[in-house]
This record gives structure tokens, sequence and C-alpha cells, in this order.
């Protein structure tokens, strides 16, 4: 039998009191007779807030998403935004995505919030996550709450914090409201709804955000390049079935083609191993049905519509995917030539992106004599950039992992616009007689040739959270002098905010919030980052090459190859 954890053992006894529903202590019990490991692993730790909000497993403890975890977060929330804002009338936005239990968790929050005497505004079915971000400053609420879990397995859920700006919790408030959340106790929670304090919103913000995300979307393309251009869509069983058929269509983009396969929403995800658009695996039945019609460009989004994954005719005429690197190249570099088409660039402007993303958008700003920022992964940063630099106007930013937001009147990642973007270009291109790929090879040869490629590992449950730690502790404490092959030239510890030149031996300070995150430079211009996910049990190594030619496939499985073996990874 496992052994349990003494302060493990005294989680498991407090949730068998009368604080907790029958339910919940009936499956505690059950899991103390058939399943000591689950056990442990439900109560080991408490579930923390990532670079995604809190995320994790169903079920009961501590370590797990179910009312009382939640309802402890929003009853936290609730003291924060009375201490906060004490003299407003405090209004939340709830929005939820497709997965079993987000319609009932997103209720539970709701009735926390009302009975705290805060008024809540409620969609009351599934809706995009950048709506909600939306939602949140059209409504003038001074938060918002959205039940997501992302592209996480089918037993996942999560529970993403939004602020009065739009964007996610960052520093000071993050830390301020899990230290409430973390000194209160479960019989604090008050569960008593007061229903007159909740109403729902649905079409008056629908309209509202599918307006705002047609013009933020359209940039001068003609009538029949839009209808010329055919385009397959898959929701993959989410939520962006909701706007983006809709968005599109007011658009004037009318020859649309949806995977029905997977248009009805469904948190099993039955049609696909994994809802997330960054696996080839989860296009295919999109990428059938356009090799069939002979379509132009494949859209597919995550369960709640913030990553989009495309694939377009590649110059053989087949289609391919675009990987989120060179997909946040071609928007940001297409954004920047309209605006100076427009004549709107003088100097006031950025673009953003992250330390993990390719070194591409840099060189791309640099081009444009455009000012570039760069942030932790996780789209809160770009968010804060946002707030933190107003007198600079923001274009656009992304991130590897297929994220993009154009202008700010999303605060976060969103498919639906950066999906009629994506149509924009693709339908001037093939009105030209280009594609996609002609146009990002256009920008390769403006600011050099780059390659990316991502290894997760994935490592479950508390044995694989020890090991993933292992891996950074012996990177960090035993760093790497070569790559394959190739001397390692700087190494950025940005959980010490320091960052070594390893020719020179010379030390700087990295001007950023901490985060378990190490990126190694090569002599050969190579970029290898190190960082655990915040929301999956994934360990990820982000590698990217870079020439003044073109890049081969060989090189990078090269590059692979040698960064496996000298870091043991198999």
């Amino acid at each position: 039998m496992i052994h349990i954890d003494p302060n493990t053992l005294e989680k498991v006894n407090n949730w068998l009191t009368p604080t907790f529903d029958s339910e919940t202590q009936a499956k505690i019990k059950e899991m103390i007779a058939n399943d000591p490991e689950g056990l442990e692993d439900s109560f080991y730790k408490n579930l923390a807030f990532g670079t995604g909000g809190m995320r994790g497993v169903m079920g009961v403890g501590d370590n797990r998403i179910n009312k009382y975890t939640l309802g402890k977060n929003t009853q936290g929330i609730s003291n924060y935004l009375k201490k906060s804002f004490p003299n407003e009338k405090l209004k939340v936005a709830i929005a939820f995505d497709c997965r079993h239990n987000s319609k009932e968790l997103a209720q539970v929050v709701a009735n926390v919030f009302s009975a705290n005497d805060i008024e809540v505004f409620l969609f009351s079915d599934l809706r995009p996550t950048p709506e909600l971000s939306f939602a949140v400053k059209h409504l003038d609420c001074q938060c918002g709450i959205v039940l997501t879990a992302s592209h996480n397995p089918p037993e996942y859920n999560g529970y993403k914090v939004y602020w009065k700006d739009g964007g996610q919790l960052v520093p000071p408030q993050d830390g301020e409201i899990i230290a409430i959340i973390n000194n209160l106790k479960y019989e604090e929670i008050n569960f008593k709804s007061n229903p007159s304090l909740i109403s729902l919103i649905d079409e008056e913000v629908d309209k509202a955000f599918e307006v705002a995300s047609v013009f933020n979307g359209n940039f001068n393309t003609s009538t029949f390049a839009k209808e010329n251009l055919k385009i397959v869509f898959t929701s993959l069983h989410g939520t962006s079935i909701t706007m983006i058929p809709r968005v599109l269509k007011e658009a004037g983009y009318t020859n649309v083609h949806i995977v029905e396969e997977q248009a009805k929403p469904d948190g099993d995800f039955p049609t696909v191993k994994s809802p997330n658009p960054e696996e080839p695996e989860a296009l295919k039945m999109a990428i059938e049905l356009a090799e069939k019609l002979d379509a132009d460009i494949v859209i597919g989004t995550d369960p709640d519509s913030d990553r989009l994954g495309i694939a377009v005719k590649n110059t053989a005429n087949k289609m391919t995917i675009i990987n989120g690197n060179q997909a946040m190249a071609i928007k940001t570099y297409f954004l920047l030539e309209q605006w100076k088409k427009q004549g709107k660039l003088n100097g006031n402007q950025f673009v953003a992106s992250t330390i993990v993303s390719t070194p591409m958008i840099a060189k791309i700003a640099s081009h444009f004599n455009v000012d570039y920022k760069e942030g932790l992964t996780g789209f809160k940063w770009i968010a804060k950039m946002v707030k933190d630099f107003p007198e600079q106007e923001f274009i656009g930013g992304g991130e590897e992992s297929f994220g993009f937001m154009v202008g700010d009147f999303v605060r976060d990642k969103d498919a639906v616009t950066a999906t009629l973007l994506t149509c924009e270009i693709a339908a001037q291109q093939k009105a030209e007689n280009k594609t996609l790929f002609n146009y990002l090879d256009g920008i390769y040869k403006q600011v050099g040739y780059y390659l990316e490629h991502l290894i997760s590992i994935v490592k479950k449950g508390k044995k694989g959270a020890e090991e993933i730690q292992q891996v950074m502790d012996t990177l960090r404490n035993k760093p790497l002098k070569t790559i394959a092959g190739s001397n390692v030239t700087r190494i950025e510890d940005y959980a010490n905010s320091t960052a070594i030149n390893t020719v020179n031996n010379t030390t700087e300070t990295l001007r950023v919030p901490k985060s378990n995150v190490l990126i190694y430079y090569t002599e050969d211009g190579s970029k290898i980052a190190a960082r655990p996910s915040g929301t999956e049990p994934k360990i990820k190594f982000y590698i990217s090459i870079s020439g003044t030619q073109k890049i081969s496939e060989l090189q990078m499985q090269h590059k692979i190859a040698g960064l496996k073996a000298d870091l043991q990874l198999g």
C-alpha cells in the first residue's frame, strides 16, 4: 500500500467533515479503499495559477477542479474585489466552454459572486474565450471568469481570471488574490445564490463582438477575392462554431465548408486524439475535406477558440500545416505592411511576442522600424504591455503556440479575429496567384530564414512533476557546454533573472518577472528554450535555428537528434 504523507492525510480528513457534501465524501472514501495513489495525487498539493489560470483534472480534492476549489477561488476574488473597488458597484462576466461540467461549474461561480452582492453577467451557453475578454470591457466589469481547459484532455477543466482591462491576471493582482484564497477556509465560501443579481447576456455581447472582430480583421480585400477563397473550417467540437462562421459570413466570405463531424460541441472530443491545432492529427479530417473540395485553406481552432491552426496549399499544391511561429510571422508582417501602406506608422507603434517564440518577430519589427516588446510565455504578458505602454499603439502580437491578438479590443489570444485576418491574407495572395507559402518565403528573404520545432514530454502526477523539476535542475546546475556539436555562447535563466555570456564569462540581469525558463544560445545561431508548462504536466523544449539560406528539415532533424542526445531524452 502507498504511504500517504501526514499533511496530505490531514487534508483528506478535512474533506470528510460536514463542510463537504455527502457525494464528495463518498467518492473520497471509495478512493481510500480502492485508489490510494489517486487519493494522494488528488490532495498532495493545491492547484496553482499558471500561465493560463487554474487548470487541472476534475474530481475531488485540493489538487482537482471541483465546486469547492472553484468556490474558494471565487470567494477569494469576491473579497479582493470589495477591497480593491470599495466605492464601486461590482460586476463580473462569466463564460464557459464545451467541457464536461463547465456549465454547472459556471453556475456555481455565478452563485458565489451573487451571494457576495456582486452583479453577474452570465452567458447561457458556451462561448469563445476571447469573447469573454471582450465582454469584460464592453460591460464595464471589474473582473471576468471563463471555465475552460483550452486544448487539454477531456478529464480537465479550468478557471481563467480576467481583470477590468480585459487581460488575464498579472502581478501584483495574481499574488495578492492567491494569498487571500490560500488563507480562506472552505467553510467560508458563500454558495447561497442571489438570482436577482444574475443576468444572461448572450446576443447583446455576441453582436458587439462580431462587429468588433470584423472591423479589426478586415483589410480592404476585394469582394471577388473573398468569394473566391475556398475555406474549410473545423471547430474541433469546441466553442468557435458559435462565432467564426458568422464573422466570416459578415465579412463577406461565403465559400466556407464546415467539417460537420466536428461541428457539434462535445467535451469528449470523439474524432481527435487531442483537440489541439498544434497537433497535425487534429486537422486531419479538415485537410482530407479540403483536398476533396480542392480548398485553398484549412482553419481549425482549439475548444475555447483562442488558438488557431492553419493549413494551406504549398508550392507543390499539397495541403501543408503552417506552424505557430510561421503563422505569427505572416500575420505580423501583413499587419505592418498594411499600416505602412495606410501611412499609419509614425514610430509610436509596437508589436509583441514571447521569449520562447521565433526571433523573426523582432526582425520583422526592425524591418518596419517598429518597436518590439518581448515577455514571458502567456498572453497575459502581452496584454500587460498594452496596459503598461498606453502612449504607444499596439498593432498585434503572438506566440509560438498558435495564438495571435489583433489590436487591443480583446486582451488575449483570439482565434476569431485571427481567422478573419488569415483569410484576408490568403484571399489577397490567391488573387495574385500566390499562397501563404509564397508570402512567407518573401518574408524570409527580407529578415533571414528561420525554422522552429517543439518537443513536448508528458510527465503526469507527483512523480512526473518531480522528474520535470529534476531536468530543469540539471540544466541549471550542470549547464551544457555544447548542443548538437555547437558551442553554447549564452544562457538565460529566468528563474534567477540572470544571463551568462559563456564566451567572456560576464553576467547581466534580466529585467522581466521570474519564471522557470532556461534559454541556451549556440555559436551556430540556434536557440533552445526549456520550460515546464504552466497548465499541463509537460516539459517543453523550443528549438529555433536560423541562417541566410533556406533551412532544410534534415538540418532541423540533426539539431533535434543532437539536443535529445545531449539532454538524454531518448
